[in-house]
């Protein structure tokens, strides 16, 4: 799998922002992305070393637009822990 391919884009909610004070960043990533996969991943794009990797998945709701019946996608969240002096600024690009 490609790097581009496990990382899909930062995630910039408050409560990433508040992980974000304990040296963590939250990437939205691929389904089948394993965790070793994910810290590889962004040691690679970012030159960064990575302390510990969880994830979530988080279940799509079902939502009404315009009276027909739709689903939001799944979504998997990768809350990356840095090493001490560790940072990654998500709000600029690669």
């Amino acid at each position: 799998m490609n790097t581009y391919d496990v990382i899909r884009k930062p995630i910039i909610t408050e409560k990433a922002t508040l992980a974000s004070e304990n040296g963590a960043v939250v990437f939205e990533v691929a389904m089948d992305a394993a965790k070793p996969q994910i810290k590889a991943a962004v040691e690679e794009l970012f030159g960064v070393k990575v302390k510990a990797v969880n994830t979530t998945i988080t279940k799509g709701k079902s939502k009404r637009f315009r009276g027909q019946l739709g689903r939001r996608k799944d979504v998997k969240k990768a809350y990356v822990t840095l090493e001490e002096g560790n940072s990654i600024d998500v709000t600029t690009g690669l």
